[in-house]
């Protein structure tokens, strides 16, 4: 018995996977590089005791953190070490 979809739910009425475009895996892929930055990021400041060396209190933590975030984010959308570009070639290629 064939097994047709009909807006993305079958008649067995299973949902259908949605169709990754190539917009989603570019997406996903600039997404995954920014927590990769962000990581990295938050691995040198954890090792550090603190940017530059200074003690920090609860707020100045937090600021930190949004400000780390923000900048891998901003980092990955803008082309950042290239591994979104890698991934999504590589995922668009299969």
């Amino acid at each position: 018995m064939a097994d047709l979809t009909v807006s993305g739910v079958s008649q067995q009425g299973i949902a259908a996977p949605p169709k990754d475009t190539p917009e989603k895996v570019r997406d996903a892929a600039q997404q995954f590089e920014a927590l990769l930055i962000g990581q990295m990021m938050k691995s040198m400041h954890d090792a550090e005791g603190g940017w530059l060396g200074t003690g920090e209190d609860e707020s100045a933590s937090s600021a930190m953190e949004y400000a780390e975030e923000s900048f891998a984010q901003a980092m990955a959308h803008s082309g950042g070490l290239g591994i979104a570009s890698l991934v999504s070639r590589g995922l668009d290629s299969k």
